[in-house]
């Protein structure tokens, strides 16, 4: 495990890594002075949590941006999303290096993510062939510590606001920052689910991280039950059981590899929005069907490399997705449990 934090992982030919001269890459860690919130005046939900995440995370005003977005609508058009992102961008200022939209619906522009089609562009090549390859991210597996200064890019997060006691939770587990680090246990389970494990052969090995705490256990399982020190908890299966058992500690990601975990108000399989329910930080699913591609689901390995650097869960899970067009990322985008370990 010594040299588990230090890799640095070319996984597939023509991965792209960001050129980023020296002199320019300042510490990882993004600032709540850096972060917008997007708040829908069209719900009360929306309104009341966002006004919520902006007092604990103790960002400004003006850093929060308005938007009118009636009826909750599932999905949008190009055209719907491309006045939505402009109306949002006309209000931010040039340091925002990322976005928090604060709400549940829209979560789709199309086939595409709403988080990924705001930070990336609308990629309509990915809605002519969901199942096909996807453009990868710039921002995959680099180092790059302020995405919109240097890649013209701005992260972009969900916090689904169905119930708002459940977002407020989710806040308050993401503002637990610079406390003395937990001892915590990272899960990967390689399921029955043959089709779902395309990622299994990025499990990073079992062992223990000792400066971070952090015991990395692989499982052959359908489901984990009784654990009660997750950091990260990543499988491959439809519907994941038992997670009432459960206990995530605070940062806590988790997430499954299924073709529709992004489509929150479906019901076909399990949407990521139970996982922040079951008590993890941040998660993040594919919104219509892009098959078993590893590269459009968060890499193990990349993933619990950057947070244990110190990343924030959305610097972390951005980093980790190499055709992220499909997947929305949710949950809360600055939590950073182990921010104290940033260089």
């Amino acid at each position: 495990m010594r040299n588990f934090l230090c890799l640095s992982l070319a996984l597939a030919a023509g991965v792209a890594h960001a050129d980023t001269p020296a002199a320019a890459v300042t510490p990882p860690g993004l600032q709540p002075s850096q972060l917008a919130i997007v708040i829908n005046d069209a719900e009360p939900n929306s309104v009341e949590v966002g006004e919520y995440y902006r007092k604990a995370h103790g960002i400004a005003d003006a850093n929060v941006a308005h938007v009118n977005i009636p009826n909750r609508p599932s999905k949008l058009s190009i055209d719907q999303f491309a006045q939505l992102k402009e109306r949002i961008n006309a209000q931010l200022k040039p340091e925002i290096q990322a976005v928090l939209m604060v709400w549940s619906a829209p979560y789709a522009v199309e086939c595409n993510a709403i988080t990924s089609a705001f930070t990336l562009g609308y990629d309509g090549d990915q809605c002519a062939k969901t199942c096909g390859p996807g453009k990868p991210s710039v921002y995959f597996n680099s180092e790059v510590a302020q995405p919109y200064r240097q890649l013209g890019l701005r992260l972009s997060m969900l916090l689904p606001i169905d119930f708002v006691e459940e977002a407020k939770a989710v806040v308050d587990r993401g503002t637990v920052i610079g406390f003395s680090v937990p001892a915590a246990s990272a899960y990967y389970l390689t399921t029955s689910d043959a089709a779902r494990n395309s990622r299994a052969a990025f499990f990073p090995p079992a062992g223990v991280v000792r400066q971070r705490k952090l015991t990395i256990k692989n499982l052959k399982a359908d489901s984990l039950e009784g654990a009660q020190d997750i950091m990260v908890y990543q499988t491959g299966l439809a519907k994941v059981a038992k997670l009432e058992t459960l206990r995530f500690l605070p940062g806590a990601l988790a997430d499954h590899l299924t073709s529709f975990g992004g489509d929150l108000q479906g019901s076909s399989q399990m949407s990521s929005q139970r996982w922040l329910e079951a008590g993890a930080t941040a998660s993040y699913g594919t919104v219509s069907e892009p098959c078993n591609y590893w590269q459009k689901f968060p890499n193990p390995t990349v993933l619990l490399r950057r947070y244990l650097s110190g990343s924030t869960a959305l610097e972390a899970y951005w980093g980790s997705v190499l055709w992220p067009a499909q997947g929305l990322f949710i949950g809360d985008p600055l939590a950073a449990p182990y921010a104290g370990f940033r260089r």
